[in-house]
């Protein structure tokens, strides 16, 4: 038998909610206030089936552009024939949470700030570009017991 092809297919591990975690939806998840512009993370509910994004855009990140009373509208970017094209979805609070992003760019920015003022105090010029984890040091590495050389050699017949 073939497999099917279709709308929620190989979701089972992705839809699919942690231990202690299933059941009804918190109600705190219904009383986040969006507004446009913010970001948000698309993360599916898969106990909730109305309002369900496609499974390509569980875990992506977007921007607001409308919101309803029951729905939010997310601007999400999708890479279609080698372009990125920007998708307009409509989905329901339960699959959305909001993001992160502006808080970690925001405390880059203060800590490339502070650099940079350090560095005019200093009179140095702070690099604040984020540069890949360099390679370690090279190390000798050292037994736990010393060895010793024989003192006197013999021959062996």
């Amino acid at each position: 038998m073939t497999h099917s092809y279709g709308y929620r297919r190989q979701t089972r591990k992705k839809f699919a909610k942690a231990y202690k975690t299933k059941g009804h939806v918190r109600i705190s998840r219904y009383l986040t206030t969006y507004k446009v512009g913010e970001y948000v993370d698309i993360m599916v509910d898969g106990s909730q089936h109305k309002g369900m994004p496609y499974k390509l855009y569980h875990g992506r990140t977007g921007k607001v552009f409308n919101v309803n009373p029951r729905s939010i509208g997310v601007i999400v970017h999708r890479i279609v024939n080698g372009r990125y094209i920007e998708k307009r979805l409509h989905v329901k609070i339960e699959h959305v949470r909001p993001s992160n992003v502006k808080t970690a760019l925001s405390k880059r920015y203060q800590a490339n700030d502070q650099a940079k003022a350090e560095g005019n105090k200093a009179g140095k010029r702070v690099s604040t570009k984020r540069n890949p984890g360099q390679p370690l040091e090279a190390v000798q590495v050292q037994g736990a017991v010393n060895f010793q050389h024989p003192k006197v050699f013999r021959e062996i017949f």
